[in-house]
Parts: structure tokens; sequence; C-alpha cells
């Protein structure tokens, strides 16, 4: 993702005159969706791309990342020797094994190897790398945080190909709480190895900025339905762009490469790196790709949540039940037919299996994907 960026912006590196050139290419993001058109139907396959399943990183980055997870929930977990607080300590880590592992790790491991790019190997070193993870963890706990509220939100039944979390017995609604604790975990994880760091304070104004707009995001997703169902005539792509422009691109593409732009020494000032070019500028420019790289992600995870296999992608498709505003839903109104778009108002955001089926079916007819 950040050679991906560099190349855009047109420099060998963001911090070119400082640490060098690097060529690696570590995440093929851009992947296609492939149907062919016969006489009788439209038969579609999908190309899953190295970060859906995982597999962006190298199997020993990724094995050194989750080396040091123990030592996070440890560290989390470790509030003292007080006996009145054993429990919660207890819970807590339950809490974070189950909600914080199993997933891709695409985001924690993107602030690793974003670094790697902005920073000469020799200065890649076991302590600089071990923060690279801490951050990466950073990045989990919080992505973890959202999730396990947006489960209760959207009734979600799976996540990560397990129950929702709030699903298991004994828990409930009390995953409030624990996805607070996660959330809180976050930033005391940040400050026990950030705090003497020149550029913690700059980390913290991002994290709490980015973290608004995703709680925008979510606002707004919810807008587009109420209490009788989805509200169609919300569906349209202005909407649906500053939906996933919020609620993902932000937090999950261009916080892990400003993170690692950070520890880079590449902060929102007028420094002139290179031709004139400020690190604000870098920052500006990197922001806008990584954007259009959330968006197209989020089409791409769209389109695999309602076709995609779930033993794969380890989601139950719930898109259409939910009445979710979708990439396909909003294409598929924009093409509908009036007689198209009484199906959609009859059978989208309907909890049987037949609806949808019905709406996979009018998708596929007006060719949505």
């Amino acid at each position: 993702m950040a050679c991906f960026v560099k190349r855009l912006l047109n420099l060998k590196s963001l911090n070119s005159l400082t640490f060098g050139t690097s060529k690696r290419l570590h995440t093929p993001f851009v992947s296609q969706f492939k149907w062919q058109q016969t006489s009788q139907n439209v038969q579609y396959t999908t190309q899953v791309p190295p970060a859906k399943l995982g597999q962006a990183a190298s199997e020993n980055d990724k094995r050194d990342f989750l080396a040091v997870f123990p030592d996070v929930v440890r560290e989390l977990t470790n509030l003292g020797t007080q006996s009145d607080i054993s429990d919660a300590q207890k819970w807590f880590a339950k809490v974070i094994q189950y909600n914080v592992i199993g997933g891709k790790l695409n985001r924690g491991m993107a602030v690793y190897l974003s670094l790697k790019e902005f920073i000469p190997k020799d200065a890649l070193t076991p302590e600089i790398k071990r923060k690279a993870f801490i951050l990466g963890w950073v990045m989990e706990l919080i992505q973890s945080h959202y999730l396990v509220t947006d489960d209760i939100v959207d009734d979600s039944k799976m996540r990560r190909g397990k129950k929702c979390w709030y699903l298991n017995e004994g828990v409930g609604l009390r995953a409030v709480v624990d996805a607070l604790l996660l959330n809180a975990g976050a930033f005391k994880l940040l400050s026990n190895h950030f705090k003497e760091e020149e550029y913690y304070v700059d980390m913290l104004d991002l994290f709490h900025d980015i973290n608004l707009k995703t709680v925008i995001g979510q606002c707004l997703d919810l807008q587009t339905s109420n209490n009788k169902g989805p509200n169609l005539k919300k569906f349209t792509m202005e909407n649906y762009d500053a939906i996933i422009r919020h609620k993902t691109s932000y937090y999950s593409f261009y916080l892990p490469v400003a993170l690692a732009m950070f520890m880079a020494g590449i902060r929102e000032t007028d420094y002139a790196r290179v031709a004139g070019i400020t690190d604000r500028e870098l920052h500006r420019q990197a922001k806008t790709i990584l954007l259009e790289m959330g968006s197209f992600f989020q089409v791409q995870d769209d389109y695999l949540s309602c076709f995609g296999d779930i033993s794969i992608t380890g989601k139950d498709g719930c898109d259409i039940r939910e009445g979710k505003c979708t990439w396909l839903a909003v294409v598929a109104l924009q093409r509908a037919s009036n007689s198209q778009r009484k199906i959609m108002e009859e059978h989208y955001g309907r909890d049987d299996d037949a609806s949808v089926k019905r709406i996979k079916e009018l998708y596929k007819n007006i060719e949505a994907p």
C-alpha cells in the first residue's frame, strides 16, 4: 500500500532525500470482478486479492507481528496485583483474545510494511520494528472496538468465521462495555510506548480526528434506514461515497500509512523535503490516494459480501437482509426500471432467504457488478 502510494506520488520514496530508495511491492491490491455473458444467464466469478485473504505480508513478517501479541495482552491486563480487579483483568484478556485475533491483520501490518518503505534497511532496528508492531496492535484494537459495536447495531451473526462477540453466552449487551475496553486499551498502549516521542501529539490528534470521522460514517450509514426498513431515496452514489470515505477509508487506509510516516519523521509540517514539496503536502497527497484506494476496497467488499464464498471471506453476506446502502444496491437502483425498482422496494432489507435470492437475481439481471 505504501509502495503504491509512493509510485503514484512520483517519488522514489516519500522520504527519498533522507532514507533512500525502495522498490518492493508488498501489497498487490487491485483485483477484478469477472463475469461472462451467455444467452441464458450471467456467470460470476471472483478473484480474491491477497489482502482480502490476509496474504499481503510475508509469512515471516506476520509471524513476527503475531509474536508480539501475547506481550500486548499481558501489558494491558497486568494492571496491578489488586485482588479487587482480578475478575476484570481475566475478562479483558478474554475480550482481547476473542476479538483482536482472527482477522487478516491488514491494518496492523500496514503500519510496519509502510515504515519499511519509508526508512532504509539499516534504520529498521529491532527496537523500531517492535514499536511499529506495537502501533499495529493499537490499530487492531481500535478496529476490533469498531467491529464489536458495529455487529450489535447491525444485528450481525458472524464475524471472521465465528459468532459475533455479543452473541456468546454471558455477553449480550455488555459487549458495549467490552468495546470500550478495547478502545481504552489501544490508547493505553499508545501512551506506554510513544508518549516520549516528538510525534506523539501528532498521533493523538490524528487518532481522535479519524475516530470522529469513522463514527460520523457510521451515523451516515444508519441514516439510510429507519424503523420501517431501508430508505431507498437515500441510496445515492453521493451518500454512499460519504459513508465509505468516513466509515472505512480514513481509518483503514490513510491512518496506518500516516502513522508510519510520523515514525519516519514525515510530520505535518512545512518542512520542504524535496523539490519544494512540504511534509504537509506529502500527507495531503497520500491521503487523496489512500482514500481512493479505500473506496475501491469497499466496493470490492460489498461485492464479496454478496457473492463471495463465506469460507474465504468469513462473512455471511447479510448486507441485503440488513438493508445496507452498498455499491451494488446504489448501482442497481440507478439502472433499474420501474418494475425492477419495485422489486427492490419489496424485497431489499427483508430477513428471509427468498428475498435475498430475489435481490441477487436482480443484481445479475441488470449487471450491477
